[in-house]
């Protein structure tokens, strides 16, 4: 499978492509996946002195990793009071201790290895209406008692100072998100990698696991031995390839729009700072300025991950919601990706056998969790397993109904929180 076309691929860096596997061999760590979860892994693996393979069924950065919005967003889908709620101040505390790490690996990643993916700084919350207004002032309190002091509440007139829209009655400014190439940062993790001496192989799709000591990866053309397995799949992971996994989760279509590029001036009134925005919605828009000035903007969800038949006329009435002076606008890219939603809406991860972990379902907040996910399965496997178990012990429930009705059921609920969005209640 080739890249999908679109913006990203398009400016991406240019790099030496990896090999097929046409080979029997053995490593230590065997990653199935080469999205941010498992280049993150593959990565504070051979830092740490493992031999690791790495197998990708196309490309790296290939599925969401590489067509996502760019936006480094902290915390998880369901922020720190929910997860009190549901498991208790004791999973809360582990976690939060944790939610603004991974923008901090994303960072120290690109600082590291010099890695050019346009990072810029800071990122906003925007608010509706004047309820969620007031769960963005909720969140700033809970954000701080984790440690986050770099924000600002935003009102009327400073949200209208860093947005040109009229749509928002306030926001949240975290200086520590930001927005990026999200393509490009994979490409420059997986170079790190082959710096530290793990090896990379493309278009090398899994067929079979078999676990044992090794465990057994047959690919197409190939077959790696290895003492451990990460599945590190998401929405990507092939449904037969461990259905202990895919049955606990669904896939999601966002799509996303990229505009012909704008003149310096036109893009400065949109975006001033050049900050990267979503809004507070359940079924959220997200937008953003590119590094040579066009406006990228995403939104909406297809449960089951259908491919839309015309993505721009989709995009197009909500950008236009939000930027009616932009009437005019033309698309130069429009494309199509798909994530993994969890029903808690928190990621899984996990054992499943002697050896073998997995990691999945970020629901929407995969940049940042990925990097601390890999972070965390290194440290399991090196047999520091504290911090991994705090997640590994979250409930992971299947969808009711299955694959089957999860799609259907899921989007009745989600329109009625989008009601609830459009009645500001």
């Amino acid at each position: 499978m080739d890249y999908v076309n679109n913006y990203y691929t398009a400016t991406a860096n240019p790099h030496t492509p990896w090999p097929q596997l046409n080979d029997s061999i053995q490593c230590d760590v065997c990653v199935i996946g080469g999205g941010f979860t498992g280049l993150s892994s593959a990565l504070y693996l051979t830092e740490a002195g493992y031999d690791v393979v790495l197998l990708e069924a196309a490309h790296i950065g290939y599925g969401a990793s590489g067509r996502n919005g760019g936006q480094v967003v902290n915390s998880y889908s369901r922020d720190v009071d929910v997860i009190e709620q549901r498991y208790g101040k004791e999973i809360a505390q582990l976690l939060g201790s944790m939610m603004f790490e991974g923008a901090g690996v994303i960072r120290d990643r690109i600082d590291r290895y010099t890695i050019d993916c346009d990072y810029h700084p800071g990122g906003i919350f925007a608010a509706l209406n004047k309820r969620q207004f007031q769960q963005l002032k909720a969140q700033h309190k809970r954000w701080q008692a984790y440690g986050n002091h770099e924000m600002e509440l935003l009102g009327e007139v400073g949200i209208r100072r860093e947005i040109g829209s009229e749509r928002y009655v306030g926001g949240l400014l975290d200086h520590r998100g930001g927005h990026l190439h999200p393509l490009n940062l994979a490409l420059g993790e997986a170079e790190a990698i082959r710096r530290h001496g793990g090896r990379i192989y493309e278009k090398s799709p899994v067929t079979a696991v078999i676990y044992g000591a090794p465990h057994q990866i047959q690919t197409t053309q190939g077959h790696v031995a290895a003492k451990y397995v990460i599945f590190a799949g998401n929405a990507y992971l092939a449904p037969h390839l461990e259905p202990r996994l895919t049955r606990l989760s669904i896939p999601c279509g966002s799509q996303i729009v990229t505009s012909e590029p704008l003149s310096a001036d036109k893009a400065l009134t949109l975006l001033p700072n050049n900050y990267c925005v979503e809004d507070c919605n359940y079924l959220l828009d997200y937008f953003r300025l590119t590094a040579d000035n066009r406006l990228l903007y995403g939104g909406g969800v297809i449960y089951g991950a259908k491919e839309p038949d015309d993505i721009a006329a989709l995009i197009r009435p909500k950008l236009l919601k939000t930027f009616p002076q932009l009437a005019d606008i033309s698309f130069d890219y429009a494309w199509s990706g798909n994530f993994l939603l969890t029903l808690s809406r928190m990621p899984q991860i996990g054992r499943l056998e002697n050896g073998v972990y997995y990691v999945q379902g970020d629901s929407g907040h995969g940049v940042t969790f990925t990097h601390l996910a890999g972070k965390l399965v290194s440290e399991a496997i090196g047999g520091q397993p504290a911090r991994f178990d705090a997640f590994a012990r979250l409930p992971h429930l299947p969808f009711p109904g299955g694959r089957r009705l999860s799609a259907p059921l899921t989007a009745i609920g989600a329109a009625w929180y989008s009601l609830r969005d459009r009645l500001g209640v």
